[in-house]
């Protein structure tokens, strides 16, 4: 078996990129797992490559997880949000924001469960902005 998870898009625009994620577990989890590859997606001109994202904000449900983790991919992945469990909402103010300069940045976001069981879950809606 594996977790049941969906990654849907929910806005693709010329400035913002909408992504909700949903997971229901069977105490599997995910590690690292590639949830926006910023190589797909097209700039704010709506030809040009997208170079970053930055995220506006986080509306998140966990529920059975420890943690639920979303990250910059890099050498050393960098931290965006670590959700716990229970709900809430993060905007700007309480997300770290990307580091270009990070060894081995390229963009893409992350996300590893902790503490997977069967039946946990989480419902997450992020809000990007898009950079060229």
């Amino acid at each position: 078996m594996a977790d049941t998870v969906t990654n849907v898009v929910s806005h693709d625009g010329a400035r913002n990129y909408v992504l909700h994620l949903t997971n229901r577990s069977d105490g599997t989890g995910e590690s690292a797992v590639t949830k926006v590859d910023v190589s797909t997606l097209t700039g704010p001109d709506g030809f040009s490559t997208l170079t970053q994202l930055a995220v506006e904000s986080i509306e998140y449900d966990v529920q059975g997880f420890s943690r639920v983790d979303l990250l910059w991919d890099a050498n050393t992945n960098q931290p965006i949000a670590l959700l716990g469990t229970g709900n809430g909402y993060f905007d700007r103010a309480g997300i770290d924001q990307v580091d270009p300069q990070a060894t081995g940045f390229t963009g893409d976001v992350l996300l590893t469960t902790n503490g997977a069981v069967n039946g946990a879950s989480y419902d997450i809606l992020v809000h990007f902005k898009k950079y060229a």
